[in-house]
């Protein structure tokens, strides 16, 4: 029978309190989060690259406190350290050369991130993968783009649920879901930044999504929302109806189709998370 995991990105808000958190929570946010929700995305390993430094890794004891903090059928996604998903360092100054991330795709560091995670996999679902934009400079072709995903893949572990998340809109096509058919991987949909709509791609590759899928809530504009929460998230400030009635029916269709589900929610999506999850049961109850 196939699952729907409904939680945040990330969980540390003061502004929670008297939604999800009472106050004596505050000591252990994550122990009062897992109260109420099932799974939750650890997003804090993700940067993890720095001119001139190693790539930051997990610390043991923040994944063992975090482990401590939940019951035995919690689920964590985790955003892979951007330190193996860069082609290349972030560039503030535009007009500077490129300077390539020698980590890109390193099954080495990889293993070491896993390794430090290892506390947490008997609670890991999907380990996502999220890619920035990547320009021709960046990366020719989705071609070579899906031969070093192919190599990387090749050396990882198994028994892991592994996902891709793209920015690139035009990578979207049968070469790239026939890749994560082949490879095992799921896809990740992003609602949000740039990218088209989920709702549009579930409608064209519904097909190829099988097992088990992630669906990330973000929103597009991160700026705009911020403007208007100042920053205290328990007020839905950017209601979206039309696209919660829409995740109702692609959610619908998916269960229908056996595959598992974690939904993502983050802040910038309507401007809090716990009251779009609220309005998101509200719609799967009311069947």
């Amino acid at each position: 029978m196939s699952t729907l995991r409904i939680g945040t990105c990330s969980w540390k808000y003061d502004s929670w309190i008297g939604l999800i958190y009472k106050p004596d929570d505050k000591a252990n946010y994550l122990k009062g989060y897992a109260g109420h929700y099932n799974t939750v995305e650890i997003d804090q390993w993700f940067w993890s690259l720095f001119p001139g430094k190693p790539p930051v890794l997990p610390k043991p004891e923040t994944v063992n406190q975090y482990v401590d903090a939940v019951p035995d059928d919690f689920e964590f996604s985790i955003k892979v350290p951007n330190s193996i998903t860069l082609t290349h360092y972030y560039n503030r100054n535009k007009s500077a050369p490129l300077q390539a991330n020698p980590h890109f795709l390193s099954p080495d560091l990889f293993q070491q991130v896993l390794d430090r995670l290892s506390p947490m996999k008997d609670l890991l679902g999907p380990i996502m993968f999220q890619f920035e934009y990547l320009n021709k400079v960046k990366m020719p072709s989705l071609e070579l783009f899906l031969t070093k995903l192919a190599a990387f893949f090749e050396k990882c572990p198994r028994n892991y649920r592994y996902g891709l998340e793209i920015r690139n809109p035009q990578y979207l096509n049968k070469t790239y879901f026939t890749f994560l058919r082949e490879y095992q991987l799921g896809h990740v949909f992003l609602q949000g930044y740039y990218m088209p709509s989920i709702f549009n791609i579930f409608n064209q590759w519904s097909d190829w999504i099988r097992d088990w899928t992630v669906i990330r809530l973000h929103g597009p504009d991160r700026k705009g929302i911020e403007s208007m929460t100042k920053g205290a998230w328990n007020t839905i400030v950017a209601a979206k109806d039309d696209e919660l009635d829409q995740l109702h029916r692609m959610i619908e269709a998916l269960l229908s189709k056996g595959v598992n589900i974690t939904l993502n929610v983050n802040n910038h999506y309507e401007g809090s998370s716990p009251l779009t999850i609220e309005r998101i049961r509200d719609r799967l109850q009311s069947d």
